[in-house]
């Protein structure tokens, strides 16, 4: 009679298993990645995006010119801030009172005034290639921030690499750059959210076992892969099956650890704690991202709503101080503040902006064309000096009069604080040498050094 594997299972049995829909556990894009094996020298931090689709206003929101003329000051009143030499706009009245707790860079530029090239450019520190208008994503872009991490360290136990949320960077035919692991494949892929977490039929299926389907049946099924594995080494050889098998062991690590899924149940949280945060897409959004990055999910990026939900070519100051800036001023606020109170905010490396500012003269329709030339970007934690103001624009906000920081910067102090080297040097589709990232850690940010 054929031996019984410890799980009850014979080998004749196993040879009949073929590997097809082994786990069904529905997680593929998750895997450990290799290390290149070098040791960070400081602890590394996670990651958290607040980004801005569709790119907010430098004018409106922290680089106000109250003293230009009105076709460029607009209709708002400023505020100051609790940093010397900062003020905000008078619709960001929570943020400004907690201006000790961020820096402002006020000089970032770059080239790319079209929304897609741009997100690429500041989604993953480097130029599209082969950048046109309305390039869509595609496997030849450059990782984004948490894939370019699991590359060189790979994804914790039981957690993805990243997580994207709530919505999906997609307009008719145009697919976001940015979003993926590009040319690094799917193996490094960030999971995708796609719902509002304000519903109150908020869940995430995809990391709850099928009906049925109990954790312990799931460390069954791994079992039996592994003597599967055993009986048939030629198999794990090949490449694509290899690679098959390492989503498999993601998932299932992701599936019966529980932590990403237990933070996705908001319900957990006190509803005073939800109440603080809003009760929104914008300020849900912020409190999930929290719960992932405490549950250990290194990389979240949280869409400050749906693809350019901040592109204003007219009616701008209505719709900014009625849909947009006071829910961002509540819920980037109660994010601080939460990460603070929990001990998180010095590992976290907080950072919000878009993908580049808007243009300094108000336009025909009230609003204000892409400016890629000048604009700000929010950065907290992760050793960030707080309180500070780096960087500074001209009269009318259109160029840096200091040295300017472009996305190629933004991605070498991301690497950096991630715990990886921004030079160090990754391979393409055709496993071709290409670096990381070619810019320079935003070194004021840690040193508080003038720029």
């Amino acid at each position: 009679m054929p031996t019984p594997h410890p799980i009850g299972v014979t080998r004749r049995e196993l040879l009949q298993v073929g590997y097809s829909g082994l786990l069904g556990v529905g997680l593929s894009s998750f895997a450990r990645a290799g290390s290149n094996g070098t040791t960070p020298a400081k602890r590394p931090k996670s990651l958290l995006i607040v980004f801005l689709t569709g790119a907010a206003s430098h004018h409106e929101t922290f680089d106000p010119k109250p003293d230009a003329p009105p076709e460029i000051r607009g209709e708002y009143q400023t505020i100051r801030t609790r940093t010397p030499g900062l003020l905000a706009s008078e619709h960001l009245p929570k943020l400004a009172a907690r201006s000790n707790l961020y820096s402002v860079v006020r000089s970032l530029a770059h080239r790319e005034n079209n929304h897609l090239v741009a997100t690429h450019h500041v989604l993953t520190g480097n130029v599209q290639p082969g950048a046109f208008f309305d390039k869509i994503a595609s496997r030849d872009d450059f990782p984004n921030y948490a894939a370019g991490r699991s590359y060189f360290r790979g994804a914790p136990e039981g957690t993805p690499c990243g997580v994207n949320l709530p919505t999906y960077l997609m307009e008719g035919p145009l697919l976001w750059p940015g979003q993926y692991a590009g040319f690094l494949g799917p193996k490094h892929d960030v999971m995708q959210i796609t719902q509002d977490p304000n519903r109150r039929d908020f869940r995430v299926d995809n990391l709850r076992p099928s009906a049925g389907l109990e954790v312990n049946d799931l460390r069954d099924r791994m079992a039996l892969l592994s003597a599967v594995n055993d009986q048939r080494k030629w198999l794990a050889e090949a490449g694509e099956t290899k690679k098959l098998t390492d989503q498999q062991h993601q998932a299932l690590s992701v599936l019966t650890s529980g932590k990403v899924a237990r933070a996705f149940d908001l319900d957990q949280e006190p509803a005073a704690v939800r109440d603080r945060y809003g009760r929104h897409a914008f300020g849900q959004s912020c409190l999930l991202a929290r719960r992932l990055v405490e549950a250990g999910v290194p990389v979240v990026q949280a869409n400050m709503g749906r693809v350019q939900n901040w592109d204003s070519h007219g009616n701008i100051f209505n719709r900014l101080k009625k849909d947009l800036l006071p829910p961002l001023d509540t819920a980037v606020s109660a994010l601080l503040d939460d990460l603070t109170a929990r001990g998180l905010l010095d590992d976290t490396l907080v950072m919000m902006l878009g993908e580049f500012g808007r243009e300094p003269k108000i336009n025909k329709e009230v609003g204000r064309e892409h400016w890629a030339p000048c604009f700000s970007g929010l950065f907290a934690g992760a050793g960030v000096v707080p309180g500070a103001v780096i960087g500074k624009s001209d009269k009318n906000g259109a160029y840096p009069v200091t040295a300017p920081y472009s996305p190629d910067d933004i991605g070498a102090t991301v690497y950096s604080a991630l715990g990886v080297d921004p030079h160090a040097d990754v391979r393409d589709r055709l496993n071709r040498p290409v670096q990381l990232n070619r810019g320079q850690v935003i070194r004021p940010l840690f040193d508080g050094s003038a720029d």
